[in-house]
C-alpha cells in the first residue's frame, strides 16, 4: 500500500484515480488559490446576547428562517436546571428572534428538561414539510445503568424531536410550542438496539416522502461507544421507525460522521467522516439505495497532508452536484484546515483544494453557497484576534479569500461554530458560542448579522 507521501506525490502526476479514492488536484495550489487576503468593508451587529439564564447559552449551531422572517436556533446549555440536566448551566433551549422595528425580540420557545425529554441541543432546528420544527439533542433520552453514552453528568444517547406551535399561546412569552420526542437512541439498552446510534449531531434533512435522515457520532460497529451511524426515521403507525443505513466501524469507510448528510435528486446521500478511512484522517462518503438496503462508497480518503484532515462539518451541494466541504486541520494537525471541492465526471470524483488556512484549527461548520457560486463559512479560532472569523471565498479565475469579520472575543462574540444563512438582501446571519457577556467571564454567546 502506498504511503500518504507517495500518493500525494503521485497526485501531482496523474489526472485521475479510481472513484474510491478520488483525484487530488494539488498541482496548481499557487494558481488555484489567491493567497492575498482582501478585506472588505462590512457592517457587523449583535442581534442578541445570551445571559445564560432562561434564554440559554453557548449557541453552537446555525439559524433557520421561517416565511415571516423570524429566526430560530438552539443553545446547547442554559434554560432549565435541575437533577435531570447534565450540567449545572441547564439542558439547553430552542429560541426565536422576531423582527421588531430596527431590532429583534427574543423568546425561548422550548427549554429542555433533561432525562427522557432530551439534553444539549448542538444541531440546528429545521422546518419540515408539515411546517413544524425538527431537531436533535446530543444527550438525554434513555439513561440505563452503565449507560455507554454518559459523559460526566450527561446521560442518555440523544433524541430526535418535533416542535409544533400551539394554537392557544398563553405562556408568559406568548410563543409556546408543543414538543414531541420522535425517537430516543438506546445504544446501551439491548442487543436489538446495539447499532441504532448514539449522540446525534449535524443537521437533519427530509426527502420528498417526509422521511428524516441524520447522523450520530457514536453507536455502530466498532465496540465501546461505537463509531457512528447514518440513520433514517420513517413515519409508521402514528410514530416513527428508525433504520440504520450504515453503521461505521469496519471496511475503511471512516468513523465519526459529525455533520449530517445531503441528498441529491436521485436519492443518494453524501457526508463526511471525521476520522478513519484508508489514512485515518477522515473520508467523504456516498450512500446509494440498492432496493434492499444501501451501498456505501468512499469518494475521497484524506491523506492528512496539504489536502487536510478531520472533516468535522457536513457537505454543501451545488446545482451541478459538486460537493463542498471543510477540514479542521491540515498536514498532520500542525497546520490550519482547508476548504475543498469534489466534482464528478464520468463516474469519477476529483478533489480540488480551494483554500488552506494559516491558523491551526480551521472551520468546523458546513459552508454556505450564494447564487454566484461564492462560499461562506466560519472558523472558531481564526482571524486577527484568534477568536474566530467569518470568511468568504469568491470564485474567479481561482478563489479569493476575504475575511468579512474578525471576532475580538469581547461583546461582539467569539468561537463561531455556526454555519451561515442569508436573507433576501444578501445579509449574513449566524451565532457565536462564546463572547458577549456573563458565563463566568467567557461570555454566553451571541446571534449576529453581517451586512455587506
Amino acid at each position: 500500500m502506498n504511503s500518504k507521501e507517495e500518493l500525494l506525490s503521485g497526485a501531482l502526476r496523474n489526472a485521475s484515480f479510481p472513484k474510491a479514492f478520488a483525484v487530488m488536484s494539488v498541482m496548481a495550489l499557487a494558481l488555484t488559490v489567491c493567497l492575498t487576503q482582501s478585506i472588505e468593508a462590512q457592517s457587523y451587529r449583535v442581534l442578541y446576547t445570551f445571559t445564560g439564564g432562561a434564554d440559554g447559552s453557548a449557541p453552537e449551531a446555525g439559524l433557520t428562517w421561517d416565511s415571516a422572517g423570524n429566526l430560530y436556533g438552539t443553545a446547547r446549555s442554559g434554560g432549565q436546571t435541575g437533577p435531570n440536566c447534565g450540567n449545572d448551566y441547564g439542558c439547553g433551549t430552542v429560541f426565536k428572534l422576531t423582527p421588531a422595528g430596527s431590532g429583534w425580540t427574543f423568546s425561548t420557545i422550548y427549554p429542555f428538561a433533561g432525562g427522557l425529554d432530551g439534553d444539549t441541543p448542538v444541531g440546528r432546528v429545521i422546518f419540515g414539510p408539515d411546517g413544524n420544527l425538527y431537531g436533535t439533542t446530543e444527550y438525554g433520552g434513555f439513561a440505563a445503568p452503565g449507560n455507554v453514552c454518559s459523559w460526566g453528568n450527561l446521560k442518555g444517547c440523544g433524541t430526535v424531536f418535533r416542535l409544533s406551535p400551539q394554537a392557544d399561546r398563553t405562556s408568559h412569552d406568548n410563543d409556546s410550542w408543543n414538543k414531541v420526542v420522535l425517537y430516543r437512541f438506546a445504544f446501551e439498552m439491548s442487543a436489538l438496539k446495539a447499532q441504532d446510534g448514539a449522540n446525534p449531531d449535524g443537521d437533519l434533512i427530509f426527502d420528498p416522502e417526509g422521511n428524516i435522515y441524520g447522523t450520530t457520532t457514536a453507536g455502530g460497529n466498532c465496540g465501546g461507544i461505537g463509531c457512528g451511524t447514518v440513520y433514517e426515521l420513517t413515519p409508521s403507525l402514528g410514530g416513527w421507525r428508525e433504520t440504520v443505513l450504515h453503521a461505521f466501524g469496519t471496511g475503511g469507510y471512516g468513523i465519526i460522521p459529525n455533520g449530517g448528510v445531503v441528498r441529491d435528486n436521485t436519492g443518494n446521500l453524501y457526508g463526511a467522516a471525521g476520522a478513519g478511512g484508508q489514512y485515518s484522517d477522515g473520508t467523504v462518503f456516498q450512500l446509494t439505495p440498492n432496493g434492499n438496503g444501501w451501498n456505501i462508497n468512499v469518494l475521497y480518503a484524506f491523506l492528512g497532508q496539504y489536502d487536510g484532515e478531520s472533516p468535522q462539518a457536513g457537505l454543501t451541494m451545488d446545482a451541478s452536484g459538486n460537493l463542498y466541504g471543510t477540514t479542521e486541520w491540515g498536514q498532520g494537525g500542525s497546520a490550519g484546515g482547508t476548504v475543498f471541492e469534489l466534482s464528478q465526471s464520468d463516474g469519477r470524483w476529483t478533489y480540488h483544494l480551494l483554500y488552506t488556512f494559516t491558523d491551526r484549527g480551521g472551520p468546523t461548520a458546513s459552508l454556505a453557497l450564494d447564487a454566484a457560486g461564492n462560499l461562506y463559512g466560519t472558523t472558531r479560532v481564526g482571524g486577527i484576534y484568534g477568536a474566530g472569523n467569518v470568511f468568504k471565498l469568491t470564485r474567479s479565475s481561482g478563489w479569493t479569500y476575504t475575511s468579512l469579520y474578525d471576532f475580538t472575543g469581547g461583546s461582539d462574540g467569539a468561537v463561531p461554530f455556526s454555519n451561515l444563512i442569508f436573507d433576501l438582501y444578501g445579509n449574513i446571519f449566524g451565532t457565536a458560542a462564546s463572547g458577549g457577556s456573563g458565563c463566568y467571564g467567557s461570555g454566553c454567546g451571541v446571534v449576529f448579522e453581517i451586512t455587506p
